[in-house]
């Protein structure tokens, strides 16, 4: 992009989508179709502006993102409004950010569901479920237990804030430069 008057409109638009986003699986424990599938529009249109070839990043972030979390929504890891909040964030982000921007947002999944984990007095066991997890994707199901956010007793977080805060902190280190 070359302009800032671009990088401004779809920073304020990143950041009004994630903070929806965030707000609306806090409170529900889900984010809508609507504010994902019009995340990704917005994200798009707004590189189009910069010119196709910015446009035709933002498709391959959505489609990028979209082949990176398939496997996690089919293993029931991963909720399809998370998955499609992502898709959102590849668009607005291109395919080189977002992976490094998965890496935050995984990161910060993880100590936020050590956290919650902590508070509820289950770190242990949460951490042995995990290790087991790890154990039958390692040994293609012939070791440990498949485990999904529909197992019983299963720790769900609402992903969408490690989702928004992750992506919005390497948007504006890295693709903003602050």
């Amino acid at each position: 992009m070359t302009s800032r008057l671009p990088l401004d409109v779809m920073t304020l638009a990143f950041l009004a989508l994630m903070a929806a986003a965030a707000w609306f699986d806090v409170r529900t424990r889900r984010i809508p179709n609507k504010l994902t599938l019009t995340g990704m529009a917005v994200a798009i249109a707004l590189r189009l502006l910069a010119g196709p070839g910015a446009g035709i990043d933002g498709v391959t972030g959505a489609v990028l993102a979209f082949v990176l979390c398939l496997p996690f929504f089919v293993l029931g890891v991963l909720g399809g409004g998370d998955a499609k909040l992502m898709m959102a964030v590849g668009a607005f982000m291109g395919p080189r950010d977002l992976l490094m921007a998965m890496l935050v947002i995984a990161s910060l999944g993880g100590i936020l569901g050590a956290i919650d984990a902590m508070r509820k007095g289950i770190l242990l066991p949460v951490l042995h479920n995990c290790g087991d997890i790890l154990k039958h994707w390692a040994t293609l199901g012939r070791r440990g237990a498949n485990r999904s956010l529909a197992t019983g007793g299963a720790l769900a977080i609402p992903y969408g804030v490690a989702i928004a805060s992750g992506s919005l902190l390497w948007w504006l280190l890295r693709v903003r430069g602050l």
